[in-house]
């Protein structure tokens, strides 16, 4: 591990707990007296929603819904909920439902602080300052949004899905209720568990960079440091010993309890350490198949370990020792094959395919899919080994030929 260098960019407020979405006015009322709250059609037709409204009320703050979040988040759907808001004049923004939703409050709030068009703030440290307040209550455990530095989108002038990171668009505040999670279904709480899981071992064998001082200023993401590996650490513990019980017995609220633990910890791991090839990868595939990120990012996380493994067999030791999948005794190469094949086969359990042929990838895409990759540079660089389109194309052969 990492002791030379550290940096956490966290929530103000991060409160998490069954039941702490009842805390939701009292926290509110801190930020102003209107809130815009943005979720999907689903969570927007539940008495849940309407209670959260209420409680809101109850403390003083007026509010209005936008119930119209979409799957990837398209553009037009950001500019829409803006548009419509604008005069409203929101004190604060609510993120309330999965990451489309918690990355669509990020947004707009930017929008309702600063001009567009978003795409001026595509990249990183584009956004110029501190945005309206935003309140994230995430209802999945996986993207982490609640506590990160990123909003990714779709815009249709883009092939792949694009991110604004920056320091400013992470949440005042985050509500991390696990009982909002034990309506999420069966296949849902498997993929985003493993986007967790990728989120917090990708963190921890990010690249390790030169410890300058300007290396927090110029990097979001920033690679591997000793405070994002304390909690990408317990990240894994957290989801790999409960995500299979919480999938398979979705009532366990200690189940739930720990995943959403562990999805947030990750969020808080990746939001300055950063994600790697897993993720590069998954830009181009979702878009080819429209598939779920984390469908993309699970499939692909076992194949990217194995590229990584001569560059990284230390920190996937250390993370197999941790879990159990081998002991202090066992040589790192072992340990981390070891780790590998444990989580190929903890997906096998949970449901997720085993190759990137089963979401729809065709070979004849495979050669745009590793030059597309290459266009998500932040994520290249963070790699533990060396990345370029031919080694790519090799992750990519061997998530195909595997059965």
């Amino acid at each position: 591990m990492r002791l030379d260098f550290g940096v956490t960019r966290a929530p103000q407020r991060l409160i998490f707990g069954p039941g702490q979405r009842a805390a939701l006015g009292r926290l509110a009322r801190d930020l102003g007296t209107r809130a815009l709250v943005c979720t999907d059609e689903r969570l927007g037709n539940l008495p849940l929603l309407g209670q959260l409204v209420a409680d809101l009320h109850a403390h003083g703050v007026a509010v209005e819904v936008f119930a119209e979040t979409q799957p990837e988040l398209p553009l037009d759907g950001i500019t829409t909920c803006a548009a419509r808001y604008k005069d409203f004049n929101p004190d604060m923004v609510i993120g309330f439902g999965g990451g489309s939703c918690l990355d669509l409050a990020k947004l707009v709030s930017l929008l309702l602080s600063f001009p567009g068009p978003l795409s001026r703030y595509y990249g990183e440290f584009k956004v110029p300052g501190p945005v309206r307040a935003i309140i994230a209550i995430p209802t999945t455990a996986g993207t982490g949004s609640e506590v990160t530095p990123v909003a990714v989108l779709a815009d249709p002038e883009r092939v792949m899905k694009v991110g604004i990171s920056s320091p400013e668009l992470i949440p005042h505040t985050a509500i991390c209720d696990p009982e909002l999670t034990v309506t999420c279904p069966k296949g849902l709480t498997a993929i985003s568990g493993a986007d967790a899981l990728a989120h917090a071992i990708e963190g921890f064998s990010a690249v390790s960079r030169e410890a300058s001082p300007d290396l927090a200023a110029s990097r979001v993401f920033v690679g591997k440091n000793t405070l994002s590996d304390f909690f990408a650490l317990r990240a894994i513990r957290l989801i790999h010993d409960h995500l299979e019980t919480a999938v398979n017995n979705p009532e366990n609220i200690e189940a739930r309890s720990a995943v959403m633990l562990g999805s947030t910890l990750a969020g808080l791991a990746f939001g300055t350490a950063g994600t790697a090839a897993a993720h590069a990868i998954q830009y181009p595939i979702g878009a080819e198949t429209h598939t779920a990120h984390g469908l993309g990012v699970g499939v692909l996380l076992p194949f990217t370990m194995r590229f990584n493994a001569p560059a990284a067999a230390s920190d996937y030791a250390e993370i197999a020792r941790e879990i159990g999948l081998a002991t202090r005794a066992d040589e790192d190469a072992k340990a981390a094959n070891a780790l590998i094949d444990g989580l190929s086969a903890l997906f096998a359990r949970i449901g997720m395919p085993a190759t990137i042929d089963q979401i729809g990838v065709k070979p004849e895409s495979l050669d745009s899919i590793a030059a597309l990759s290459m266009n998500a540079v932040r994520l290249v660089e963070n790699n533990p080994r060396p990345l370029s389109t031919e080694a790519i194309r090799s992750i990519l052969d061997t998530a195909m030929a595997t059965a």
